[in-house]
């Protein structure tokens, strides 16, 4: 928890990577060589926590989503289409907390301290103004945007009660992923990771007792879900500021009267790298509003099939997402740096461990998938359904990682509008328009739209692959001034 120490320690290691046991500079050193073991020790520092952040998050999320799924089809599908919502706001705070993310990891590579607290400043701030908004629009007009999904009476209602509840939570999510941006922006993945650990463990019990209604508390079923959504944000973002502003703290000198001032032309270079990848994310959403509104055609059944193998497919996906992170905040400290064999060598590495975690964990998905669905209900008939779409996505588990450790490269050297098109062009290009034919036009079972997704994340792989040899990201100017 002390940022202070840890953040001169972090440097002091960075610099012992690239300098070995000389007590030269960079610039006095005409060749430089790399310990790969230290490299690797550095980049296990950053995966390993961050892994086992996705694995709480994906165990959590499959222990929460095994309550609902008990409560019965229904409720299962409310928060399904409610969170497709939620997630638009996450998707535009994830792409802000990334350009916060790519400031910090230069702005700390290359020792500019009080640049990197001003981009920890401004983005808190205008964070603060933008979710205030959106939270009050979520609220008021649950009805109208859950409409979009054309569901029946029953399931509009439970939906709007789960999409204002967790509405009220927005702000406490949006920090919470301002403040893990940019800790790890500074090579610290080891606080996110226990933050996310006790948000767990209060989501899940409190869940847990609402839900069902136990310790006196009345059954309270989908309200109980969401009540327990909040209440874990809550107590995530109190702990993350109380880790940024605490006595030792990087922000705890830095928060005075001045603090509140607001620097739009800093506020505006944040955005300006993070907007692409919130848009990037925002496409994944539309899509999948669009992609879940016709596969709710098929009925409720294979819909919630649909949605408790997404939730299941995170076994593979999520852990290997910290290779992502990992890319950019280290290969944009290695810019900041500027030391490009550094970064040529972090992507190497970060590349390797990826393709490893996610052999293992895609093995699981294709071999496994009846008793990983089994975890999340004990309906046969979903089990049976939700475990082809297992096998299918885990034979291109390793096109999917792949495509986001070059996007987390790209974006790590401030090409963050590269993985936007990437996306863009795989979901408006090929999935949203072969799952309408084949939803609506060739009318065939839920089985050929998820066919749909393989093609599109291999399509989407190659093109990601060639964008990124055809971009020189070590040659890239730096954002930073």
């Amino acid at each position: 928890m002390q940022l202070c120490f840890y953040c001169i320690y972090m440097n002091a290691n960075y610099r012992g990577v690239i300098m070995g046991e000389f007590g030269t500079t960079l610039q006095e050193q005409p060749k430089i060589t790399y310990d790969i073991k230290a490299i690797n020790k550095k980049i296990l520092s950053m995966i390993l926590p961050i892994t086992i952040e996705n694995i709480l998050q994906m165990i959590a999320g499959i222990v929460s989503m095994g309550m609902v799924g008990r409560i019965d089809v229904l409720a299962v599908s409310a928060l399904g289409i409610s969170m497709r919502i939620t997630q638009i706001v996450w998707a535009l705070f994830k792409g802000i907390a990334t350009g916060a993310t790519v400031f910090v990891a230069q702005y700390y590579g290359a020792g500019e301290y009080k640049k990197m607290l001003t981009v920890i400043q401004q983005t808190m701030l205008s964070t603060i103004a933008v979710v205030a908004v959106l939270e009050i629009l979520l609220y008021i007009e649950a009805p109208i945007l859950l409409s979009v999904f054309n569901p029946n009476d029953e399931l509009m209602q439970q939906a709007v009660v789960y999409l204002r509840l967790v509405s009220l939570g927005l702000p406490f999510l949006a920090m919470m992923l301002i403040i893990g941006g940019v800790l790890q922006g500074m090579g610290n993945a080891r606080t996110p990771m226990l933050i996310t650990m006790v948000m767990n463990i209060v989501n899940v019990i409190v869940g847990y007792v609402l839900i069902f209604g136990n310790m006196g508390f009345p059954a309270m079923g989908i309200r109980g879900a969401a009540i327990a959504t909040v209440i874990s944000q809550i107590v995530a973002v109190l702990l993350g500021l109380y880790v940024l502003f605490n006595k030792k703290g990087i922000m705890n000198e830095y928060f005075n009267k001045s603090f509140f001032t607001i620097d739009m032309k800093q506020i505006g270079g944040i955005y300006r790298v993070g907007l692409p990848t919130s848009m990037e994310s925002v496409f994944w959403q539309l899509a999948a509003i669009i992609i879940t509104r016709a596969i709710l055609t098929f009925g409720e059944m294979p819909f919630a099939a649909h949605q408790l193998g997404l939730q299941a497919e995170s076994i593979s996906y999520m852990p290997a997402a910290g290779f992502a992170v990992a890319a950019t905040a280290f290969i944009g400290q290695a810019l900041g740096a500027k030391d490009k064999d550094l970064a040529k060598l972090y992507f190497k590495q970060i590349m390797k461990g990826a393709m490893l975690i996610t052999a293992v964990c895609a093995s699981i998905l294709i071999f496994l998938p009846g008793p990983t669905m089994s975890l999340l209900t004990n309906n046969k008939e979903i089990i049976s359904l939700s475990s082809i779409y297992l096998i299918l996505m885990g034979i291109v588990q390793l096109p999917q990682n792949a495509t986001g450790v070059l996007s987390g490269a790209m974006r790590g050297a401030g090409y963050t509008k590269v993985p936007m098109l990437v996306a863009g062009l795989g979901l408006w290009g090929i999935r949203v328009p072969l799952v309408l034919i084949v939803a609506y036009g060739m009318k065939f079972s839920i089985v050929a739209i998820w066919s749909v997704f393989c093609i599109d994340l291999c399509a989407r792989f190659i093109i990601c692959l060639a964008m990124f040899k055809r971009k020189n990201i070590y040659e890239k100017n730096m954002i930073i001034r």
